[in-house]
């Protein structure tokens, strides 16, 4: 865990970070597999995601400051895209981008 975040912000984090993710690994696995997953340039990060909740789930102090940072950039993108809405995309591709973060706009 990076050294710059206290347990009141961590903590605040993760629960942001498992609001924003609300698919679970599996699910998330499972989608970033798919050709749709693989098209959209953030199937990398989703990448990143699935690692970060392996590491949530069973060594939380192993964390890093860039996966305490992406889970920060996910949390914001998040909440920035729904805010946001479609706008000139597809409904399909907007949905397509979250789930790629793990985040299925469908779900409440």
């Amino acid at each position: 865990m990076s050294q710059l975040t206290g347990p009141l912000e961590f903590a605040l984090l993760r629960a942001e970070f498992k609001r924003a993710v609300n698919m679970t690994p599996l699910e998330l696995a499972a989608w970033l597999r798919t050709g749709t997953a693989r098209a959209q340039p953030r199937a990398a990060r989703g990448r990143r995601v699935l690692a970060v909740l392996a590491l949530l789930a069973r060594r939380p102090s192993q964390l890093t400051e860039a996966d305490t940072g992406l889970m920060g950039e996910v949390v914001a993108t998040v909440r920035a895209e729904r805010a946001a809405g479609p706008g000139e995309l597809p409904d399909a591709l907007w949905r397509a981008r979250l789930m790629c973060l793990g985040h299925d706009p469908l779900r409440s």
